[in-house]
C-alpha cells in the first residue's frame, strides 16, 4: 500500500534499502531536473564535501548512498538516489533528498513527485509518494524529503522546502564548500576541453592584409638561413714543384722548375734517362752506341742470328 503524503508528514520505513525516485513530465520549456543527496551529521551539517552525492560525485565513499541516474518511464523522466539504510555510518543522522533545476524556476516543472520504493522488491508498489509543489514558484532547488533515524529504524518525512539560489545555495547552507569545488571542476573542464572550449583557434592566425587592416602588425615570415661561407680556392702548385696528381717528386726532379730539353723533367713526373754526349750523325740518326729516340740502346754490330719473320699469304706475289 502506498502512503500518499502531505507536506510535513512522515512514515516509518521497514525496507533496508530504499530507492528514492524523482519523477516529472518533460515538455517544451521544462527544465531538466537532477536528484542529489546530502548526508548530515549530528549538528545538521555535512561532515565533509564527500557527504554530497550529485551528478559530479555520484557515489558516497562509504558505498551506501549512490545516484542511479536518469531514465524514461512511460511519459515521464526519472532520476534516482538509492540508500542502503543498514550500512549508513552511525554518525549520519539525516539524508536529504534534493531536486534541482539548472537555473530555471520550478514553476515550469510539471507534476514533480518523489516516490519511495523497497529496493528488494523493485516491481512492487511504492512505499510512499509525495507531490512536490513549490511555495512561490521561484525556487530553483527543493528539498523534497529526508530520511532520518528514529530509534533503531528509519523514517521518511515529506518537506518541499525551496531555495531560490539553486543547488549551490542549498549545499552551502549545509556546509558544502561549493566555491572551491566549482573552481576545481571548472579548471579541470578547461584542461580537458583545451583551447577549443573557449573559442580560441588552435592554428596560428596567418599574416596578411586583413590582419594588418585590423591594426595588428603583420607576423614575421620564416627566417631565411644564411649562405654557408665560401671555401678558398685550392692553390695550384708551381710548375716543376708538386705535380698535379699529388705525388711528391724525387729530389733530382724537384730541383728542376721548368721542363727543358731531353734529360729534364718529363710531363708525367718520371726522370728521363740521360743520353750519351756523342755527336749525332750528319743525317740526324744516332751513331752506334748512341741512345735512340725511343730510349732503347742501338746495337754496335748487327746480330748474325737475325731473321725476318715468315711472310703470310697476303705478302706472296700473285
Amino acid at each position: 500500500m502506498t502512503h500518499a503524503m502531505l507536506k510535513g508528514s512522515n512514515v516509518p520505513l521497514d525496507a533496508t534499502t530504499v530507492r528514492a525516485v524523482l519523477r516529472w513530465t518533460p515538455g517544451q520549456g521544462v527544465p531538466d531536473v537532477d536528484a542529489s543527496a546530502l548526508l548530515l551529521g549530528p549538528d545538521g551539517r555535512v561532515r565533509s564535501d564527500e557527504d554530497f552525492v550529485f551528478y559530479n560525485q555520484p557515489r558516497h565513499p562509504s558505498g551506501k548512498v549512490w545516484r542511479l541516474g536518469k531514465k524514461r518511464v512511460a511519459e515521464s523522466l526519472t532520476d534516482t538516489i538509492q540508500t542502503d539504510l543498514t550500512g549508513v555510518e552511525s554518525s549520519v543522522g539525516r539524508i536529504l533528498l534534493v531536486a534541482s533545476a539548472d537555473g530555471v524556476a520550478f514553476d515550469r516543472v510539471r507534476t514533480l513527485r518523489i516516490l519511495l520504493y523497497d529496493a528488494a522488491t523493485p516491481d512492487a508498489e511504492p512505499v510512499a509518494s509525495f507531490d512536490v509543489v513549490p511555495t512561490t514558484g521561484e525556487e530553483t532547488a527543493l528539498i523534497c524529503g529526508e530520511l532520518y533515524r528514529r530509534g533503531d529504524g528509519w523514517k521518511f518525512r515529506a518537506l518541499g522546502e525551496g531555495y531560490s539560489n539553486g543547488l549551490r545555495g542549498l549545499a552551502t547552507d549545509f556546509g558544502i564548500s561549493v566555491d572551491e569545488a566549482e573552481a576545481e571542476a571548472a579548471r579541470q573542464a578547461a584542461v580537458d576541453a583545451g583551447p577549443a572550449a573557449s573559442g580560441q583557434q588552435t592554428a596560428p592566425r596567418p599574416a596578411g592584409a586583413a590582419h594588418a587592416a585590423a591594426g595588428a602588425p603583420a607576423a614575421p615570415g620564416p627566417a631565411i638561413p644564411p649562405l654557408p661561407p665560401q671555401q678558398p680556392p685550392v692553390p695550384m702548385p708551381a710548375q716543376g714543384g708538386e705535380p698535379a696528381y699529388g705525388f711528391p717528386q724525387s729530389a733530382a726532379a724537384a730541383a728542376v722548375t721548368a721542363p727543358g730539353p731531353v734529360g729534364g723533367q718529363p710531363a708525367y713526373g718520371y726522370p728521363h734517362p740521360q743520353p750519351p754526349t756523342a755527336a749525332p750523325s750528319p743525317h740526324g740518326f744516332p751513331q752506334a752506341g748512341d741512345q735512340s729516340a725511343y730510349g732503347y740502346p742501338q746495337p754496335t754490330t748487327p746480330d748474325p742470328e737475325f731473321r725476318l719473320p715468315p711472310q703470310g699469304p697476303q705478302f706472296i706475289g700473285r
